[in-house]
């Protein structure tokens, strides 16, 4: 093969390998698994939709979720996600679980210093972009196997199924 040849060659495989890398990471931002629970916000155009509550080790839950900016203007974070009483900024600290049948509220693991065990340093989310965030909680009774869901500024999701 001439020199030409094998530089086509290396050339070609170099655009399929890009345009297969590109497809994969377009894949991977889009949102491709049905959502558990969806609720509106309070600001017009936004929305959450949780991609996953389960069981993990450690007697604790983890929660996934995207929150979807689909209004006019920027959603920012701020103290707007926090939980009342804390050092929290920029993070969802002041989401929560609610175990209605045992009447119990589940708040965000955290450390010793008060730091949440979930999303931080959240930036301003800007119109039409979403952003996935996640929280730790501690884990209900074994016999909890829906819950509902809370996040600030956004319509409350009951029974949510809580998986193993």
């Amino acid at each position: 093969m001439s020199k030409i040849g094998i530089q086509s060659a290396v050339l070609n495989s170099a655009i399929v390998l890009t345009i297969f890398l590109g497809g994969m990471a377009l894949a991977a931002q889009s949102p491709t698994a049905k959502a558990l629970a969806a609720a509106d916000g309070e600001k017009p155009g936004t929305r959450i939709e949780l991609l996953e509550l389960k069981r993990v080790t450690g007697g604790t839950v983890m929660l996934r979720f995207a929150i979807i900016n689909d209004g006019n203007q920027p959603l920012k974070f701020g103290y707007d996600f926090a939980q009342q009483g804390t050092k929290d900024f920029a993070n969802v600290g002041g989401t929560y679980l609610l175990d209605p049948v045992g009447k119990k509220k589940y708040l965000v693991v955290r450390d010793s210093q008060g730091n949440c065990d979930c999303s931080k340093g959240l930036k301003e989310l800007a119109v039409k972009q979403r952003v996935n965030v996640w929280a730790r909680f501690p884990a209900p009774p074994d016999n909890v196997d829906k819950i509902g869901v809370v996040v600030p500024h956004f319509s409350p999701m009951d029974d949510v199924p809580l998986g193993r």
